[in-house]
């Protein structure tokens, strides 16, 4: 469960480096973790945007399509 926060979380902060400041503040992960999922998270899952558990279900159901960065950060947090 603490690994699907922290996920949900850096996915989020991901996002909040392009297109939404306001979320920056508050999130886990590191700024490598965000950068690395930020593109994918605006590709796959700009709907849900501001809701951490729906970005973290949406990049995971988008697995096979992840950049290889974004993918190693989920594999480094055992996803």
């Amino acid at each position: 469960m603490a690994r699907k926060v922290l996920l949900a979380t850096i996915a989020l902060a991901a996002l909040s480096l392009s297109d939404a400041p306001a979320f920056a503040q508050g999130h886990m992960g590191t700024p490598q973790e965000q950068k690395a999922c930020s593109r994918d998270a605006s590709r796959f899952c700009r709907k849900d945007l501001g809701n951490d558990m729906a970005v973290q279900g949406c990049l995971q159901a988008n697995r096979a399509k992840l950049s290889k960065s974004c993918s190693k950060v989920f594999q480094s947090h055992g996803m």
